[in-house]
């Protein structure tokens, strides 16, 4: 049965996964990549790096199991991949008839193994509360699979919607923009996943000292959160993962691996 991965192996019950959404960056050459290495080899040097990653890019368009198996086979044995899931349900079936989309999805990124983290379902920004819709689309889900939700009109915003949250044990994702959190803070699973899309220091997108102190902190107080910077333009997303590790690091909770 696809179950996704709670930890990676070895470390404590507490901790922060830290990475960023996606890999494939062209800008990120010379900051991240060394000029020469060369495209093919980049996720090998992100893996090296960061114990975890988003992938965003399935959102546009859902990769072949054999894809999900190559990134398997190519990164370290303790690697987490989290998923966002493919918009053809989100943002074209907008959560109706959500079983053969969900089926589809999970046998493709079942290709990961045990380096399956939480499934991202990001819901369009248009799309109003319809909680049979989602209650119908979580039940898709077999329990061994983490699922977080991320919400962008407000309507979702409802005790009712975090009650059926708190039922599938699906997260709300906390999304953060401009440094700003613009999700409620709820805790509806055993797990918090964070996306921090964009900062409002200089250079943009990146995050200031003051907002990376607020938001550690916060997440000092959990048990396991998945932390996935969104920010990529000009490299913001490294730095500010690296610069988040090395805060809670000196509040004592352990981090996966950053640059």
């Amino acid at each position: 049965m696809i179950t996704s991965n709670p930890l990676p192996a070895g470390y404590p019950l507490t901790v922060l996964m830290i990475g960023t959404s996606g890999w494939q960056y062209r800008d990120w050459r010379g900051r991240l990549y060394p000029a020469k290495l060369p495209q093919r080899r980049w996720l090998e040097h992100y893996a090296e790096r960061f114990a975890t990653v988003e992938v965003n890019n399935a959102f546009y368009r859902l990769p072949e199991r054999h894809t999900f198996e190559q990134w398997r086979e190519r990164t370290p044995d303790d690697f987490v991949v989290a998923v966002k899931m493919s918009r053809y349900l989100t943002h074209v079936k907008r959560l109706r008839e959500p079983a053969e989309p969900v089926a589809r999805f999970l046998d493709r990124a079942a290709g990961l193994g045990a380096k399956l983290g939480p499934v991202l379902i990001q819901l369009p920004p248009t799309l109003r509360a319809d909680l049979d819709a989602l209650d119908d689309t979580l039940g898709q889900f077999p329990s061994g699979v983490r699922v977080a939700v991320e919400p962008r009109h407000p309507t979702w915003f409802t005790d009712d919607c975090r009650k059926l949250l708190e039922r599938h044990g699906a997260a709300l994702c906390w999304a953060d923009r401009r440094s700003r959190p613009i999700t409620p803070l709820w805790r509806t699973a055993e797990f918090v996943y964070l996306r921090l899309h964009e900062g409002r220091a200089k250079p943009w997108p990146g995050y200031g000292a003051a907002a990376l102190t607020r938001w550690t902190a916060r997440l000092s107080e959990v048990s396991c959160a998945y932390v996935f910077f969104n920010n990529d333009p000009g490299g913001a997303a490294v730095r500010d993962a690296s610069t988040m590790a090395a805060r809670a690091r000196r509040l004592g909770v352990a981090v996966t691996r950053t640059p």
